[in-house]
């Protein structure tokens, strides 16, 4: 596997994100970044993002979450600061799961709260019911978890198209599409600095080929396993959707109904687009204070 690391002084001077870098591998010759906020000896949460954006996309979020907790925010492998290999084949769903629970095992991560959006969803909301005894609660946020059971949106169709055949692939765009303010031109250039060049954006290019749209893909049966163990979850479950997302519209009221740990939370819609974090970080951390509070009496 050939892998490009994105230059350091790309990720120079950028506005909000002034936090230290951390690096664990997660496969021989494979590291991946993290940040590491707040007090160790506090609750974790971790948060994890989607496709194509990065741990900057929660540079809003940690300033008020670290007073709380440990705050842990990983780039996926082929995103951020994290390794990229140059392949497209060197990606799949299940490596991306393996990247991450390696990750969590290393840190030697436990009670966590897990916040997710996106892929992050995807990835997260399988993995806790993998690693069940070491989530405590669950905030999902603009994503699912398909199992080729039921048709994708159009919109999410002709995303798959874009990644695959737009010339530049332009990732401060993408983000800019999800969201519905317009971005700085600052800010666009901080989600395209870790994309030098078309040799750096394999990961971001195939991740929207990897979810499983057909019945029949082997990570939709993996999926559907998943659910029927959602199905049982009867751990603190929230969701908070931002209601101008095309894509995941209606996806919150899923897990609304399936999941047992989703009754009688304080689920949320709020006035964003498919990047929630982005335009709303701050209530989207106030928020998730609030129901960590209002279902455990640990936090100070």
């Amino acid at each position: 596997m050939k892998v490009v690391r994105t230059p350091e002084d790309r990720f120079e001077n950028l506005p909000d994100y002034n936090f230290p870098g951390n690096y664990v591998e997660v496969e021989k010759g494979l590291r991946l970044h993290y940040l590491d906020e707040g007090d160790k000896e506090k609750p974790t949460v971790l948060l994890l993002h989607g496709e194509p954006s990065w741990s900057y996309l929660y540079r809003k979020m940690i300033p008020v979450l670290s007073k709380d907790f440990r705050v842990i925010a990983p780039d996926l492998i082929g995103f951020g600061k994290s390794d990229k290999p140059i392949h497209q084949q060197d990606y799949s769903y299940q490596k991306h799961m393996d990247w991450i629970s390696t990750f969590i095992q290393k840190l030697d991560l436990k009670d966590m709260v897990l916040f997710c959006q996106d892929w992050g969803g995807l990835i997260g909301l399988r993995l806790i019911t993998e690693m069940e005894d070491l989530f405590a609660m669950v905030i999902a946020s603009n994503t699912t978890l398909p199992t080729g059971k039921t048709p994708m949106p159009e919109s999410f169709l002709k995303w798959r198209a874009y990644s695959q055949h737009s010339p530049g692939f332009n990732i401060g765009k993408v983000i800019e599409m999800g969201t519905l303010q317009p971005l700085t031109e600052e800010v666009m250039a901080v989600y395209n600095a870790p994309f030098p060049s078309e040799e750096y954006k394999a990961g971001a290019r195939i991740f929207p080929m990897l979810v499983p749209i057909d019945h029949d893909d082997p990570e939709a049966v993996k999926n559907r396993q998943a659910w029927e163990k959602l199905r049982q979850w009867d751990k603190p479950f929230l969701t908070i959707f931002g209601d101008g997302d095309d894509i995941m519209k209606g996806a919150e009221q899923v897990f609304q109904n399936l999941v047992p740990g989703a009754k009688g939370q304080n689920h949320t819609l709020l006035n964003a687009g498919h990047f929630i974090q982005e335009e709303k970080g701050e209530e989207l951390a106030e928020l998730l204070v609030v129901f960590y509070r209002s279902n455990t009496t640990d936090i100070n």
